[in-house]
C-alpha cells in the first residue's frame, strides 16, 4: 500500500454499500432483490487481483473491506505520502444501497471509520451525511482498490471487465501533498 505514486489513477473494482445492506438486514428490511444484489457482490471473488499484481504500471493495491474505502484509501495515502482527490459521483454504488442509506441505515463501524480517517479528509460543505457514511461503509469481501499510472489504467479496467467486474471504474487521482483525501 505504500508505493502508490502521484499522478496514479484510482480506481474501484466494485461497489460500496454491503454494509448498509448488511445493517438493513439485521433489521429485516432489505428486499429480496436487494438480498440478491448484496450477495451476488460478496461471493464474487477478487480473482483479478492476480493479473493486476503483475502490470508493471499497477503500484499499489488494497481490497477494501472493514475501514471503508475512505480507510483503506487513506492508508495508501499514508504509506507514499500522497494527497488523494475523489469524485463522490464516480463513485460505483450498489443500486440498492443508496436509499437505504438514505433512510439511516448504516453500522456502527462507519461512525468509528470516520473518526479515524474524519481528521485526513475534507468534504464539500453540504455533502450529505448518507454519503459520507457511505464512504466509511465497511464491506464484506469489498472491491480492489487500485493506484496505477495512467497508462495502464485502461488495461487495469479492461482487467475487472474481463473478470466481471462491470461496475469498476476510475474514482479519483492521487497528487503530491499532506497525505489526506478529498472529496468532490
Amino acid at each position: 500500500n505504500d508505493r502508490a505514486q502521484a499522478g496514479d489513477v484510482l480506481i474501484l473494482g466494485k461497489g460500496i454499500g454491503v454494509g448498509v445492506m448488511g445493517a438493513a438486514l439485521k433489521k429485516g428490511e432489505l428486499g429480496d432483490k436487494a438480498y440478491a444484489q448484496m450477495i451476488e457482490a460478496t461471493t464474487q471473488l477478487n480473482s483479478p487481483g492476480v493479473a493486476l499484481a503483475g502490470l508493471p504500471g499497477v503500484h499499489a493495491m488494497t481490497d477494501v473491506t472493514g475501514f471503508g474505502l475512505l480507510g483503506h484509501l487513506n492508508e495508501i495515502c499514508r504509506g507514499a505520502g500522497l494527497r488523494a482527490d475523489l469524485r463522490f459521483a464516480d463513485i460505483p454504488v450498489l443500486s440498492a444501497a443508496v436509499p437505504l442509506a438514505q433512510a439511516g441505515y448504516v453500522t456502527g463501524a462507519s461512525d468509528r471509520n470516520w473518526n479515524s480517517v474524519g481528521p485526513h479528509t475534507s468534504l464539500p460543505a453540504e455533502f450529505p451525511e448518507w454519503q459520507r457514511k457511505l464512504l466509511c461503509d465497511p464491506q464484506t469481501s469489498g472491491g480492489l482498490l487500485v493506484s496505477c499510472d495512467r497508462v495502464t489504467a485502461p488495461r487495469v479496467l479492461d482487467i475487472f471487465r474481463a473478470g466481471g467486474f462491470s461496475s469498476a471504474c476510475e474514482i479519483g487521482t492521487l497528487g503530491a501533498g499532506e497525505p489526506s483525501i478529498h472529496v468532490a
